[in-house]
Formats: C-alpha cells, sequence, structure tokens
C-alpha cells in the first residue's frame, strides 16, 4: 500500500497546532539529539523548521536562523493555535529518498512526486513534468471525483428517510401479524377448552347413567335377597316350632312361593338389565402431523 505522506503530515502539522497544555510534550530536537550534553535537560520546542522539518527551542532557533544556509527558511510558532491548513499550506514537502531536497517534480511514468536528484539517479529518461502544472490538472480531477462523491453521499441521504419509514411499517405490519397469531391462538384454545368441556360432560353424562343402572340392579337383587332370607327365616321356624298340624297347612304354599322365588334367574337378570359397556376416547388427529402448526403458517415473499 502506497504511503500517504498527506495524511502523516495533517496529523504532524495538528499536534505542532495544539493549544499550550501540550507545547511541553514536543521536545527540542536538537536538545534532545545525541550530540547534547547529558548534563543538560532537555527544552521545550516552542519553534518548527517546514524545511528542516525539525522542532526547535527559542535559543536553538535563534542560533537555526543565523544559519546561512537556513536564513531563508519558514518557521513556524508550536501551540500558538495557528491553523492546521494554514500550517499545512506553509510547509515544503522534503524528499525523503535525499536530504534537504524540495519535492519538484513529478513522474508520470512511476506516479511519482519526486526530488531533482530523485530524477537524476531513478528516473532517468522518464517523462517528468513541474509538479505545480500537474497538481493543478489533477486538482480538477480530485475537485471532479470529489462532486461525484457528493452527488453520491446525497442520494445515499436521500435513502435513508425511505429506510426508516420503511422500518417503522414492517414494525408495525409484523405487529398486526402478530395480533393475528394472538387471536388465532386464543381461539384455538378456546375452541379446545369448549370442547374438553363437551367430551368431559358427555363422560359424566355416561357415568351418571351407568351408576344409576348398577343401582337400580343393585336394589332389586337387595330386595330379592330380603325376600329369600324371609323365607328361609319362616321356613326354619315352622319346622322348629310348628306342629304337625301346622306344616300341613303351609307346606304346599311355601312350596309354591319357594318355586316363585326360585324362578328368579339372577345372572340372566343382571346380564338383561347391565348391557356391556363399551365407551372409549379417539384423539383428534390435529397431533398427528409432527410439522404441522395448529394456529396457522407463515409465508414470507420476496
Amino acid at each position: 500500500m502506497q504511503k500517504n505522506f498527506f495524511m502523516e503530515k495533517l496529523l504532524h502539522v495538528r499536534k505542532l497546532s495544539e493549544g499550550h497544555e501540550e507545547r511541553n510534550t514536543i521536545p527540542c530536537d536538537v536538545c534532545s539529539s545525541d550530540e547534547a550534553s547529558a548534563s543538560e535537560s532537555v527544552k521545550p520546542a516552542s519553534m518548527y523548521c517546514v524545511q528542516c522539518q525539525q522542532n526547535y527551542c527559542e535559543q536553538c532557533s535563534l542560533y537555526h536562523g543565523k544559519m546561512k544556509s537556513c536564513s531563508n527558511h519558514t518557521r513556524v510558532h508550536i501551540g500558538t493555535g495557528s491553523k492546521s491548513v494554514d500550517m499545512v499550506k506553509l510547509s515544503t514537502n522534503m524528499c525523503d529518498q535525499h536530504n534537504g531536497k524540495e519535492i519538484e517534480v513529478f513522474c508520470q511514468d512511476c506516479k511519482l512526486a519526486v526530488c531533482v536528484m530523485c530524477v537524476i539517479t531513478s528516473h532517468k529518461n522518464h517523462n517528468c513534468l513541474d509538479i505545480k502544472k500537474v497538481s493543478q490538472d489533477l486538482c480538477k480531477l480530485v475537485l471532479s471525483d470529489n462532486d461525484k462523491i457528493f452527488e453520491l453521499w446525497k442520494s445515499t441521504e436521500n435513502v435513508l428517510p425511505r429506510l426508516e419509514k420503511e422500518k417503522n411499517d414492517v414494525i408495525k405490519y409484523l405487529a398486526g401479524i402478530e395480533d393475528e397469531i394472538n387471536t388465532a391462538a386464543d381461539k384455538l384454545i378456546a375452541a379446545i377448552q369448549r370442547d374438553k368441556a363437551k367430551l368431559l360432560s358427555e363422560v359424566q353424562s355416561i357415568k351418571l347413567k351407568r351408576v344409576k343402572q348398577l343401582e337400580t340392579v343393585k336394589q332389586e337383587l337387595e330386595q330379592h335377597m330380603t325376600m329369600l332370607e324371609s323365607f328361609k327365616r319362616y321356613s326354619e321356624t315352622l319346622l322348629s316350632s310348628g306342629t304337625a298340624c301346622d306344616v300341613t297347612r303351609s307346606a304346599n304354599s311355601l312350596h309354591d312361593r319357594a318355586d316363585e322365588l326360585m324362578k328368579f334367574d339372577v345372572i340372566g337378570h343382571v346380564d338383561s338389565s347391565l348391557p356391556p359397556m363399551n365407551v372409549t376416547f379417539t384423539s383428534s388427529t390435529l397431533l398427528n402431523g409432527d410439522d404441522r402448526n395448529l394456529v396457522g403458517t407463515i409465508t414470507e415473499e420476496g
């Protein structure tokens, strides 16, 4: 990836243009160099040389300005609240391959901004033009691209309200679907509860009817047993306490009564009075399909 020199310069200039509270964090490059005396404390930088790209304290800046080779250099104050844009415009782009050489040429073949020494050493016979002329043409390209990007930004911005509206519409619409699902489920639950109560009521009716039948037959059998016990007691009393005359008078009628009591078929009466009961329950087929939703289905299109 090509190095972004302009971004690095912006970051550096922004640091230099910060307020006085940040100023003490930038040391003087000369005082902090290896040639400086170890016993000397490093002074904070107050000036920046655009051409040398170095930070100087007040004393080193005075010495720097008196040097003949640096007398025409541009120096700016550090931390005076200067605008970053102004400082960027004042700054000079120096070649990172040849120390002290200003970038003045643009190589069309390599698409690189270089110094004169670079042209001689690395870009000989290349199509090299004055960087200011190339910059003017490229500024038009950047301006054209910027206009297109701005138009795209406006188009994108215009889409945002539509997306917000669609989001609200989706939330509102699906809330209606949720209400429909809840309503359908409530109706289904109510129908199940109703049918459950109906089935239980039918079972209760069958139970009451059968129990009543059983109680009736039971009472009839108990009543017949009472008559049998009465006949038994009377016969035993007659045999134990009756005279010969009493026995002869009552024996025939007792025999007739015994025949009458013996004619009652207990088992047959029970079977005829209580036919076999066959009650079963068959569950609804709604639960037979594992994948089937009892409430309904959702279909999404698009």
